[in-house]
């Protein structure tokens, strides 16, 4: 009965980490392609050519996202939430033009 006890404590312990680390490093890669395709894409065009994960480096979308007062729609963003906006820069870092799976938009 207590070995079953420690094991389920251990196991949950485990869990928990694992799942807090998956997490803690950025947003929502899936959910920021959602708010880019609903909020950036219809600004940027059909086929967003002229803003999409591919248009830049990774470092280049880092450096955006550390000081993002250079982005010329920054004004429509007070409808997202920080949350919302770390999420489309993790979509944006993660499919960049030379990241391992960069977005291929047609």
């Amino acid at each position: 009965m207590q070995r079953k006890v420690i094991t389920g404590i251990v196991a949950a312990l485990f869990l928990v980490t694992a799942f807090s680390m998956a997490f803690a490093e950025g947003g929502n890669a899936r959910k920021g392609k959602y708010l880019y395709r609903k909020h950036c894409r219809t600004c940027h065009g059909v086929n967003a050519s002229d803003l999409s994960p591919s248009s830049k480096l990774q470092k280049e979308w880092k450096a955006l996202q550390a000081d993002p007062s250079s982005i010329p729609c920054k004004a429509d963003w007070p409808n997202l939430s920080d949350s919302d906006l770390n999420d489309i820069f993790t979509y944006m870092i993660d499919f960049a033009k030379d990241s391992p799976s960069p977005a291929k938009c047609s």
